[in-house]
């Protein structure tokens, strides 16, 4: 591990649509120690040819076979030297600052950052009123994750520093030693996730072990957001069977009694709405169940590592899950920024 090396860590699959303007986005960055590693999972697009322009400034890692975002961030960490890691989608475009704004911020004791995403255009386009894509995850009681200011505009609403559940995986910062100390089975994400959820399941297994999530409202990117509750339909059906997979074997590492004991009308409704929707609808994602089955007890397995090394109470976890996005107010960086914005300016 180099100190105060960033390493960008992007996996791309048919991402020829963006990709370029990513990369770019990151070496305009006014940070001066960054390593980019791009992982691409068998691109069948024109992917492979834009990341060959990159191989001077960026490693690139070509798969032969799509291995899953998981996997292929994995595989990117494993092979990263920085004591940061910005896990980036590739269709995300970061402003010049971003690294610096998140980095100069982010004290000991916090494990993950994130900045406020906004929305972005198919194109590419920055639309003239902002809109907020992500400004950190949360849970609800049905055990169901939303991003914080979700299609909300941007007045002012999210421009404070707080502490979050956790961080969206379109643009996350994590520390190097909560990668080391969460990690299972040497895995920071959960290859067997393949894709979806895997955020949500790192930030859940960050704050049982003990771990903050900052959010740094001065640290602003823009995503192009494809997938939303609201149009599963149009998804990729593969991708909406391991979407229900996770669900259920992100609680099976996660949950406690207290919590469930605390959700279980709730998350029991919605259980009961996402297998009916399987049953009556969407039939290809009923794999997803006979997944769970398959793997119920190594999971049993990767969860008593978990639950073994705990360190967050059952009061402090349960909080979190509410039908309002929770946070905590961050006095002690926001005055720091303050004073150290004071002393620029004279």
């Amino acid at each position: 591990m180099e100190r105060g090396l960033v390493t960008v860590s992007v996996v791309t699959y048919n991402s020829e649509r963006y990709i370029a303007q990513c990369l770019e986005s990151v070496f305009r960055q006014d940070y001066p120690r960054l390593e980019v590693i791009v992982v691409d999972n068998a691109s069948a697009d024109k992917t492979r040819s834009i990341l060959r322009e990159f191989e001077g400034r960026a490693r690139v890692i070509y798969n032969r076979q799509n291995v899953g975002f998981t996997a292929g961030q994995n595989q990117a960490i494993r092979e990263s030297k920085g004591e940061w890691v910005l896990v980036l989608n590739p269709d995300v475009r970061l402003m010049p600052d971003w690294v610096s704004m998140i980095v100069a911020i982010a004290d000991p004791g916090i494990g993950s950052v994130c900045g406020k995403l906004r929305r972005m255009s198919r194109d590419c386009e920055i639309p003239e009123t902002p809109v907020i894509d992500s400004t950190g995850l949360y849970f609800t009681p049905a055990l169901r994750h939303f991003d914080r200011g979700s299609g909300e505009l941007d007045d002012g609403r999210y421009d404070k520093f707080e502490y979050v559940f956790g961080a969206s995986g379109a643009a996350a910062l994590y520390r190097r030693e909560m990668i080391e100390d969460v990690s299972v089975r040497g895995e920071f994400f959960d290859s067997d996730f393949f894709a979806y959820r895997e955020d949500a399941d790192v930030a859940w297994r960050a704050q049982l072990l003990g771990w903050k999530c900052l959010y740094n409202p001065l640290a602003v990117a823009y995503h192009v957001r494809t997938v939303l509750p609201t149009n599963r339909r149009s998804v990729d059906p593969v991708l909406n069977m391991h979407s229900v997979k996770n669900r259920w074997l992100m609680r099976i590492k996660n949950m406690t009694p207290h919590l469930y004991w605390r959700t279980w009308v709730r998350a029991t409704l919605r259980d009961a709405v996402v297998t009916g929707g399987c049953l009556f609808g969407e039939f290809r994602s009923l794999r997803g169940f006979w997944m769970v089955g398959r793997n119920f007890w190594r999971f049993l397995k990767k969860r008593r590592q978990i639950m073994g090394r705990r360190r967050a109470s059952d009061e402090y976890i349960a909080r979190w899950f509410s039908n309002q996005p929770v946070s905590d107010p961050a006095p002690a960086i926001e005055a720091a920024v303050f004073e150290r914005e004071k002393i620029a300016s004279r």
